[in-house]
């Protein structure tokens, strides 16, 4: 897979810088709460959002990660204000968790991998991969691994909202987040290059050479067959 391919699956995710990025506001948020209440861990975790956003674009780097994640920030201090709860800050993120792990899960039983549906629309590729084996395969392995990510993440962060323990949430959160997001985007990468390699060759190719080797045998059996001397009838 060349550098441009790796570059453009890193971007959907922000980058390595955006995964970062990404941990500002809830490590913002938790302490705030503790010293000085709900209402301004609020808006202290919508500032750093909102200053990551405007960072972006004094860089000129990608925003869509920056305004996406501003928009989740701002979701999750609505649901914290109305429940009244510093732990509903994390309610969207665990029960999102819970709907892509489903999605994901879903995606390999109906042999429509996501990673391998999203990276087709990305590269253009489109569905060509569905028709070698092995590019399927290895995109069910990748589809898997961010399968359990998630699932994982719903089960831990959903005991711990059900315990009360809002601090766990967070060190949850934060080390459920990007760490677990760079091994399942290395299985990714491994999906990627393999399925495109497959993809390249003729299709059909990786899965026609047993066919191709069992009709030649077939044809040889029959030509040895028609060769032979028929056994001679007894004359009585």
């Amino acid at each position: 897979m060349s550098d441009t391919s790796r570059q453009t699956l890193l971007e959907q995710l922000g980058g390595l810088s955006g995964l970062v990025y990404s941990t500002l506001p809830v490590l913002v948020f938790v302490p705030i709460n503790s010293v000085w209440g709900l209402t301004a861990a609020i808006w202290s975790a919508i500032a750093v959002a909102c200053g990551v956003l405007v960072w972006r674009l004094i860089r000129r780097t990608p925003i869509q990660p920056a305004i996406s994640g501003f928009m989740g920030v701002a979701l999750c201090a609505f649901i914290a204000h109305r429940t009244g709860d510093a732990k509903g800050y994390f309610l969207f993120g665990i029960y999102a968790s819970l709907v892509y792990g489903g999605a994901f899960v879903l995606s390999v039983l109906v042999r429509r991998p996501l990673v391998g549906v999203i990276w087709g629309m990305l590269n253009g590729q489109g569905s060509r991969w569905r028709a070698h084996r092995d590019a399927v395969r290895a995109y069910d392995i990748a589809t898997t691994a961010w399968a359990l990510v998630f699932v994982v993440r719903y089960l831990v962060q959903n005991h711990l909202y059900d315990q009360d323990q809002t601090g766990w949430l967070a060190a949850a959160r934060i080390g459920m987040g990007w760490p677990l997001t760079a091994l399942a985007l290395l299985v990714t990468l491994w999906a990627v290059r393999r399925a495109d390699r497959l993809v390249e060759l003729p299709v059909d190719e990786d899965e026609a050479g047993s066919d191709v080797a069992a009709d030649t045998d077939i044809a040889a059996d029959t030509g040895a067959a028609s060769h032979e001397t028929p056994a001679p009838r007894d004359k009585r």
